[in-house]
C-alpha cells in the first residue's frame, strides 16, 4: 500500500512543492490516501474560500462514521466536538463559547498578555540565548488560554503533550490515547471547578450548563458538550498561535531588512501579522470534510461521501490571488479579508481575535526589547519541524540575542 504523501517527513517540513505541485494540475485534486481510499485536496483559493462555506460539505464525522468500520478510538470529547458539527447545532454551541472572544473581551487581556510576554522574553535575554518555541511561542499562549479556563499552572505541560499528540501523523493510537487523557483531565477540571468556581470561562460555562432557571434547555450545553467545548478551548487556543508566533519569527530570522523596518515602524505590526499567516499557515489542511450530495468544485465533481481537504496553507500561496506568493510582503491591500488561515462561513476561527493580539504584542516584545535577536542555526534545513499534516511549526527554533 502506498504511504499517504500528506503524513510524509517531507510534507511536515515543506508542504509547499507538493501542494502547489497539485495546484498545477487543477484546484481541486484527488489524491490516494495510503488505506486504500481516496481523498480531494482543494489548493485554489476561490475554490477553498468555496468549499469551507459550503453546507453540502458536512463535518458532522459521528453521522459519516456511523455505517463505516473504523479501528480508531477517539474520545467523543475530541471526535463529536464543535468543529465536527453543522449547523444548526454548531450553531448553538459557537453561540455559547464565543462570550470569551468578543473584541471587547479580548482587549481587556492585552495588559496581562503583554506582562506574559515580557516575562518571557526577559528569561531569554538573561541568557543571551535560547528557543524561540520552547521557551517563548508555547508557553505565551498556553499561559493565556489556561489562565482563561482555569487550568493550573502546574498541570498546563501535560495539557500542552496531549495538544500536541492530537495532531501527530501517521500515529492513530497516540492520537486515540490523547484524547482520552485529555477528556478525562477536563472533566476532572470541570469537576473542581464545579466544586469552586472561578472568575474563568470554563467557571462561566459549567452555569451556563447548571443554571437552568436562567436558560432554556436549548441554551443549555449538555455534560458531554461541556467536557467537548473545554477540550476544543484548550487545543484550538494555544496550537495556532504558537505556530504563528513562531513561523512569523522564522520569516523575519530570514530578513535583516524586514526585521529592522517593523522594529522602527511597530504600526505595521497588525499588516505583518496578516501576512505571516497567509505566507506560513499554522494550518496546512483544514479539518475533515465530506460531500453529503454530489458537488462540482474548481471542475471537479466530487460524489456524495467522498472526503474532502481544503488546505488554507494552499489556497494562501495560489499565484492566481497573491502575486509573488512565497515571499513575505507587507504592502498587499485589504490582507486580513484575503488569506484563509482563520477559515471561512460558519466554521471561521472564534479564537481569531486573541490570536491576532497574541501574535502581535509576541512580535512587538521580541522586536522592541533586545538591540537584535539573530538565528543560532547555521542553516534553515537543519531546523525540525513537527510531524503533523494539518498544523505546521517548527519543534525548536534556537537563537542569539543581543540584550
Amino acid at each position: 500500500m502506498a504511504p499517504n504523501p500528506l503524513e510524509s517527513a517531507g510534507f511536515s517540513r515543506d508542504p509547499y512543492p507538493l501542494l502547489a505541485a497539485l495546484r498545477s494540475q487543477g484546484p481541486v485534486q484527488r489524491m490516494p490516501t495510503g488505506n486504500g481510499r481516496t481523498t480531494w485536496v482543494v489548493t485554489g483559493w476561490p475554490e477553498a474560500r468555496a468549499a469551507l462555506a459550503d453546507a453540502r460539505l458536512s463535518k458532522d464525522t459521528a453521522r459519516y462514521f456511523a455505517d463505516r468500520p473504523s479501528n480508531r478510538r477517539l474520545a467523543p470529547a475530541v471526535s463529536q466536538s464543535m468543529l465536527a458539527t453543522d449547523p444548526p447545532h454548531h450553531g448553538r454551541l459557537r453561540k455559547l463559547a464565543m462570550t470569551a472572544f468578543t473584541p471587547a473581551a479580548v482587549a481587556r487581556l492585552a495588559p496581562r498578555i503583554r506582562a506574559l510576554a515580557e516575562e518571557l522574553a526577559d528569561a531569554l535575554a538573561a541568557r543571551g540565548s535560547g528557543d524561540l518555541i520552547e521557551e517563548f511561542a508555547v508557553p505565551l499562549p498556553i499561559a493565556v488560554i489556561s489562565e482563561l479556563l482555569g487550568v493550573p499552572e502546574a498541570e498546563r505541560t501535560a495539557v500542552r503533550t496531549w495538544s500536541n499528540d492530537l495532531f501527530a501523523a501517521a500515529a492513530p493510537e497516540t492520537v486515540d490515547r490523547a484524547s482520552h487523557a485529555l477528556s478525562d483531565y477536563m472533566t476532572r477540571l470541570i469537576a473542581t471547578r464545579r466544586a469552586a468556581p472561578g472568575d474563568d470561562v470554563l467557571s462561566g460555562l459549567i452555569a451556563a450548563r447548571d443554571e437552568a432557571d436562567r436558560l432554556s434547555e436549548a441554551d443549555r450545553l449538555s455534560a458531554a458538550e461541556l467536557v467537548s467545548l473545554a477540550v476544543l478551548l484548550v487545543v484550538a487556543g494555544h496550537e495556532t498561535t504558537t505556530h504563528l508566533i513562531g513561523n512569523g519569527m522564522l520569516a523575519l530570522l530570514k530578513d535583516d531588512a524586514l526585521r529592522a523596518r517593523l522594529r522602527a515602524e511597530p504600526e505595521l505590526l497588525p499588516a505583518a501579522v496578516e501576512e505571516f499567516l497567509r505566507h506560513d499557515a499554522p494550518l496546512t489542511l483544514a479539518t475533515f470534510r465530506y460531500a453529503t450530495e454530489p458537488v462540482e468544485l474548481g471542475g471537479a465533481r466530487i460524489a456524495a461521501g467522498e472526503v474532502v481537504l481544503v488546505s488554507p496553507g494552499a489556497a494562501n500561496r495560489d499565484p492566481a490571488r497573491f502575486p509573488a506568493p512565497d515571499e513575505v510582503r507587507l504592502d498587499r491591500p485589504d490582507q486580513a479579508g484575503r488569506h484563509l488561515s482563520f477559515g471561512h462561513g460558519p466554521h471561521h476561527c472564534l479564537g481569531a481575535p486573541l490570536a491576532r493580539l497574541e501574535a502581535r504584542i509576541a512580535f512587538e516584545v521580541l522586536l522592541t526589547r533586545f538591540a537584535d535577536i539573530r538565528p543560532a542555526s547555521a542553516s534553515w534545513d537543519e531546523l525540525e519541524w513537527r510531524r503533523t499534516r494539518l498544523m505546521r511549526g517548527l519543534v525548536r527554533l534556537p537563537v542569539h540575542i543581543d540584550r
